[in-house]
């Protein structure tokens, strides 16, 4: 490949999670786990002497999406018929924008690796979903319609894009902004969430652009990689025997690794785009505007910059903080309660990520407040319990719901730190094990934590060890 340059733009549709469709107050429903047709209107059945009516939180969820991408705003916006033949859209055009989108001229940072890279956003329009075809293994196919006018953000890179993993990258931050948004779920494998890259080679060095393939609708962030790598290599073997890249659009063939034809592609000028006569312009106020991008959350990357340079966070604790928006404001709300940043990003990732994931639920439903996690540490930090005993009433917490306080009165688990009765039990140890403290008076050094468990043993993991340390140097010396 070092004859070629890849050459890709990204194209991303995502369902946004509204109550109704885009143009008509059908319901929004899961289009996996809902009976089939059972969302539907006339609207959405393409019936003559229907009108369109434009869902608002649609365009709300939009322009917030614009914002976040940093594209600038379209205020006048239009609506277009684009006419194709298709079961899947019985009206025969989809309502889209085409001239006049919602957004335009944006751009997102990513890093692949450890190298940032500002992707280009070309646009973000509007438009409805078709309906769900299904192919039967007798040859027929059924239609269902519940997906049918679901409110669709479509959202267009330049081709800036050179790898299957810099598409995926890409892809990955698009996901995250938009669960962050809380516009769409990111589940992939319900389709919700659908990614097209748009695949070309040319030599390297040179400026033109080569004949372009499209990968349709690929459900997951590993097959965008690996059918984009696929592409860009088969591109180049039918260059190097001296035919020609056909235009065209290709799907991914999962089990053989591979991608194959489906139809030829088609241009603009094939969807005969003209503005929707049934919707008026629609005008999005520089007072809407300033609202919108006044309730945008925090995004990943000002996240977790500000855990680095406010908090002194680690850039791999902040990156792992900043993931997913519920776990940051856990994170941040656990701060604000008087706990310190460092310890409590330490006791995240290491225990509580810990049993969320052997418990398979996620930070928004787990019984563990940040509060009850700020006091399980202070009770570390203040002695009354160490850190193995914390571990133990962390897992308590989760599966209980009660506070740190009430296991560790409940359960007698508070940490020993009485000297003379510490002192009692190491003298214990060493008078029951003459032989251990021979070998360790004799050079043996490792033995030294072998007795430390010892101590612990016997007070039940409940003893100071740092005063035990302390008694057992003191002791040691003595003989």
């Amino acid at each position: 490949m070092d004859k070629y340059e890849a050459i890709i733009g990204l194209e991303i549709h995502a369902e946004l999670m509204t109550k109704s469709k885009m143009f008509t107050g059908a319901p929004v429903v899961d289009s996996v786990e809902a009976e089939p047709n059972t969302a539907v209107s006339p609207l959405c059945l393409g019936m003559p002497g229907t009108l369109p009516v434009i869902n608002k939180k649609a365009v709300e969820y939009a322009l917030r999406v614009a914002l976040a991408l940093n594209c600038q705003i379209n205020q006048d916006n239009i609506f277009a018929r684009k006419n194709y033949f298709y079961p899947d859209l019985p009206k025969g055009y989809q309502i889209s924008q085409y001239e006049e989108p919602i957004g335009v001229n944006g751009w997102l940072d990513v890093t692949v690796n450890d190298e940032m890279r500002r992707i280009r956003i070309r646009r973000v329009h509007m438009e409805e979903d078709t309906g769900k075809l299904t192919h039967v293994d007798d040859g027929t196919s059924l239609v269902d319609y519940n997906r049918a006018g679901v409110p669709l953000l479509e959202i267009v890179t330049e081709p800036d894009i050179h790898s299957g993993e810099e598409a995926r990258a890409y892809a990955m931050k698009i996901r995250q902004i938009l669960r962050y948004l809380g516009v769409n779920s990111g589940d992939m494998e319900k389709g919700v969430l659908r990614v097209e890259p748009n695949i070309s080679i040319r030599p390297s060095g040179s400026a033109e652009l080569g004949t372009r393939t499209e990968l349709k609708n690929l459900n997951s962030f590993r097959v965008l990689a690996d059918g984009t790598a696929y592409e860009i290599e088969r591109q180049a073997k039918v260059l190097d025997a001296g035919d020609r890249v056909v235009q065209e659009t290709r799907g991914w063939n999962e089990a053989k690794k591979r991608t194959f034809s489906q139809r030829v592609k088609e241009e603009a000028e094939d969807y005969r785009y003209f503005p929707e006569p049934d919707l008026p312009p629609l005008y999005i106020s520089d007072e809407w505007i300033a609202a919108a991008r006044a309730a945008l959350p925090e995004l990943p990357d000002a996240k977790a910059a500000r855990y680095v340079n406010e908090l002194d966070l680690s850039a791999y604790e902040a990156q792992v903080l900043a993931q997913e928006r519920a776990v940051g404001e856990w994170f941040d709300t656990a701060v604000t309660a008087g706990g310190a940043p460092k310890s409590i990003a330490k006791w995240m990732i290491n225990e509580l990520f810990r049993l969320m994931n052997e418990h398979r639920q996620m930070i928004d439903r787990i019984q563990v407040t940040p509060q009850g996690l700020v006091e399980l540490i202070a009770l570390v930090d203040k002695g009354t319990i160490n850190n193995n005993t914390a571990k133990d009433v962390l897992a308590e917490m989760f599966t209980s719901g009660q506070s740190p306080q009430e296991i560790v009165e409940a359960k007698g688990l508070a940490q020993i730190s009485d000297e003379a009765a510490l002192a009692t039990a190491v003298t214990q140890i060493l008078d029951d094990n003459p032989e251990m403290v021979a070998r360790y008076l004799a050079g043996e050094n490792k033995l030294r934590g072998w007795f430390v468990g010892q101590v612990m043993k016997a007070t039940r993991g409940k003893a100071n060890p740092g005063l035990v340390n302390q008694l057992l140097s003191q002791q040691l010396a003595e003989r």
